[in-house]
């Protein structure tokens, strides 16, 4: 017995049986129980509300690093994963490079604040800054986010690991 595996035409065409009651219904159902298609929805009827979006997203973020009681545990995958879904309910570019930068910014505070941490998380954040960086210069967007950049990597100048000459190379590839 095999088991259907639903893709997106399966998903559409079982839509399309339903009626807009159903569907209003569905979609919800959908915003009570998810986080994601609440925001994603906030964003959508009320584009001016996308900073207030942002910003809880970069509360989770800063959380990892920096929480309101006790020592930030610097839980990657959990910064990272906020990136992730801030990116499936944002609607600009701007918003998703300002959200990459500001992970980043944190790692650099956090380093700054605790000292030398492990390879694997400068690596991490190397991967952000570059992935910043080539969404930066993707979309035409040098002339909001260069200073901020540059910022970084001077922040880092007393770093290890290699952590400062990467980024600074990024950055020199990228805008000089």
């Amino acid at each position: 017995m095999t088991q259907l595996k639903i893709n997106l035409t399966i998903l559409k065409k079982h839509l399309k049986t339903l009626s807009q009651e159903e569907l209003i219904g569905d979609i919800a159902e959908l915003y009570k129980r998810f986080q994601p298609v609440k925001d994603y929805y906030q964003i959508q009827l009320a584009p001016q509300d996308e900073t207030q979006v942002a910003a809880k997203y970069k509360k989770i973020i800063e959380d990892q690093f920096f929480p309101a009681r006790g020592y930030g545990k610097a839980k990657l995958s959990v910064a990272k994963k906020a990136i992730t879904e801030y990116k499936k309910v944002n609607k600009t570019v701007v918003g998703l490079i300002d959200i990459m930068l500001f992970y980043v910014e944190q790692g650099v505070r956090f380093t700054d604040a605790y000292g030398d941490i492990d390879e694997p998380f400068y690596i991490s954040m190397e991967t952000m800054y570059e992935k910043a960086v080539k969404e930066i210069i993707k979309h035409g967007q040098k002339d909001i986010f260069q200073k901020r950049c540059y910022k970084i990597v001077s922040d880092t100048s007393d770093m290890g690991w290699g952590f400062h000459d990467t980024l600074s190379e990024i950055y020199e590839d990228a805008f000089q």
